[in-house]
């Protein structure tokens, strides 16, 4: 079923790969206790999904050695499928019990370059459960910032971590900025209004992007929270979700790989 799921996985990006070459895309994901459940074919599974990316943020990478090692694991087998590829793991956040992670980015190196090994923000700790995961990238020596992000549940006020990275970002950051990740929010609550307001643009709009346990009538997604905020300085080319499941008898084995649907954006720059 695995090698079965693998084969939907590379036909349903297969559009990515036809991207002319001055087009980035970025795919960012919540792969569920990455480090702590998958197994290798579970692994080559989630590079097959990955493979024509260009850069990808992850969240809910596990804090201890596992979660390193799995990150590892993963870009050694996307380097065996025909590209080159980096990767940087974050410092364990700083967290409560039972809620600390990792982030981790993986790129391919061809034509994606890095000066830092990136940086959790430390100054809205207090604010934060868990600090998102900073960046900087250089395309054709153009600079441009991505912040990865793994929100608090939406029964705990996400709205006052989504408020205090919103407020980093408009008055620390400049030029070209994403902020990718699991939000535990809808695009369209308030909250989003001060970067929306300032030029940023939400890639999904009101996509559901996670896996309900069983499929129903209404089917197998479930709530649209994880999202992808970009400056209106890019140009988005194309936005949507990586559906790995496609119907509702492999939704059990997919759900071993995670409970969320990657989610992209396909952008170059203006002035390339």
């Amino acid at each position: 079923m695995i090698k079965k799921l693998a084969t939907l996985f590379f036909l349903c990006i297969s559009f990515i790969a036809v991207a002319q070459q001055n087009e980035i895309t970025l795919v960012s994901w919540n792969i569920r206790d990455f480090g702590k459940t998958k197994n290798n074919e579970e692994l080559n599974a989630i590079a097959e999904i990955l493979r024509d990316a260009d850069i990808v943020p992850l969240q809910e990478v596990v804090a201890g050695y596992g979660g390193a090692q799995a990150v590892a694991k993963l870009a050694d087998i996307l380097n065996r499928k025909g590209a080159k590829w980096d990767y940087v793991i974050s410092d364990p956040t700083h967290s409560p019990k039972y809620v600390t992670e990792r982030y981790a980015y993986l790129w391919k190196t061809a034509q994606i370059k890095i000066k830092n090994r990136g940086n959790l923000i430390k100054q809205i700790d207090e604010a934060v459960d868990r600090e998102p995961f900073l960046i900087d990238f250089y395309y054709n020596r153009t600079p441009f910032t991505v912040i990865n992000f793994h929100s608090r549940p939406f029964d705990q006020n996400p709205e006052r971590e989504i408020k205090a990275i919103s407020n980093y970002i408009l008055d620390k950051l400049t030029g070209t900025v994403f902020l990718a990740g699991d939000f535990n929010m809808n695009e369209q609550e308030d909250v989003f209004n001060p970067l929306k307001k300032s030029g940023f643009i939400a890639a999904l709009k009101n996509q559901k992007t996670t896996l309900k346990n069983l499929c129903k009538a209404s089917g197998y997604l479930n709530y649209p929270i994880d999202n992808i905020f970009y400056s209106d300085n890019i140009q988005g080319v194309k936005t949507g979700v990586l559906d790995f499941v496609k119907s509702c008898a492999n939704l059990e084995k997919a759900r071993n790989l995670s409970d969320h649907l990657p989610v992209f954006i396909q952008f170059k720059f203006k002035n390339q």
